[in-house]
């Protein structure tokens, strides 16, 4: 709602003086500008709570290893320094790996998998369909976990 109302005020200050009906369309327009500039503040803001390290491998290409993974909030916790080390040099290649994935690809994924919207909404927040969300994130996985796999991390 917060968005919305946001999205309104913006409207309402810079094209208050236009003819009623290009309204709507300039009204969703800034909606999903504002959407999306929310998401990747949150995104900025947020930190690595999943180590993608711990994703098990499969054989099944079609598979989409993160939509089978089922962790609880703050199960994995490092025993020991060394480990505790590599958790955060592994953390560190995943997020440069995110960061050079295609801009669609990595808002789609970082939408789904780091703020746990479902198709629905991430389709409305990218403004396309749910098909382009769930290629987008398949090809996201994909080429991650291809990248992870050739600096020697396991899926």
């Amino acid at each position: 709602m917060d968005i919305v109302q946001d999205a309104m005020l913006k409207l309402a200050e810079k094209y208050g003086g236009k003819p009623a009906g290009e309204l709507p369309m300039l009204f969703q327009r800034i909606l999903q500008n504002t959407i999306r500039d929310f998401y990747r503040r949150q995104k900025v803001r947020s930190t690595w709570t999943t180590l993608l390290s711990a994703f098990t491998s499969s054989d099944d290409d079609e598979s989409d290893p993160l939509e089978t993974l089922e962790v609880e909030q703050g199960s994995y916790t490092p025993a020991t320094p060394h480990a505790s080390l590599e958790q955060t040099q592994v953390l560190a290649i995943i997020e440069e790996e995110v960061r050079r994935l295609p801009p669609r690809q990595r808002e789609a994924f970082l939408m789904r998998y780091w703020e746990d919207m479902d198709i629905a909404e991430t389709a409305a927040a990218m403004g396309c369909s749910e098909g382009s969300v769930k290629t987008h994130c398949s090809r996201a996985t994909h080429s991650l976990a291809a990248a992870l796999k050739a600096k020697g991390i396991a899926l």
